[in-house]
């Protein structure tokens, strides 16, 4: 991943807190806000470097957790964890099919929910938990599934856009006339 892709990826990250702090059109919709997060932590683990995953991870969560109700940084950790795990099995990912791509994203987006949950009543902070909790929980991880495709169809499209592609040459050109016998 080249400089502009990175660059691209962390504007994103912080476009994605702002949309979900500032638009209340889905949360007013489906009772829930769709956290973009773990879709931009999937497609950082998946086609970026460790750095790139991790600045992704610590400037998403810490965006996040300022305007939510947690603690500064419980978020990040979650975030951190899921996107190193794919960075870690990444060769085994068929990262280009869109099918593992919602999957993982389903993944993700249901993981990072759940694990800031375990560190927030860990850590002896007492959440608002109820049946409405699993609804938004099944909301969240839907959603992330569904926007992880999304996420990877634009930044492939703003790779083929804004990046430079060498074209392979062969010796032998299509347009050579070979004359054979005598002149």
């Amino acid at each position: 991943m080249n400089p502009l892709n990175s660059i691209l990826l962390l504007l994103a990250t912080f476009l994605a807190v702002f949309w979900e702090g500032a638009f209340n059109g889905i949360r007013h919709l489906f009772g829930a806000q769709i956290d973009l997060l773990p879709a931009l932590v999937v497609y950082a683990g998946l086609c970026g470097g460790l750095t790139t995953m991790t600045l992704v991870a610590v400037m998403g969560g810490l965006l996040f957790d300022t305007l939510s109700a947690n603690p500064p940084g419980v978020t990040v950790l979650p975030l951190f964890v899921s996107g190193f795990v794919l960075h870690s099995q990444r060769e085994l990912v068929l990262r280009d099919q869109l099918f593992a791509q919602f999957v993982l994203g389903l993944a993700a987006s249901a993981a990072v929910p759940v694990l800031t949950l375990l560190l927030l009543l860990t850590s002896g902070h007492t959440p608002m938990l109820g049946w409405g909790s699993l609804w938004q929980w099944i909301v969240m991880t839907l959603g992330g599934g569904v926007a992880t495709p999304v996420v990877f169809q634009l930044f492939d499209l703003f790779d083929r856009a804004l990046n430079y592609r060498r074209t392979t040459e062969t010796s032998f050109r299509l347009d050579r006339q070979i004359r054979r016998g005598r002149n």
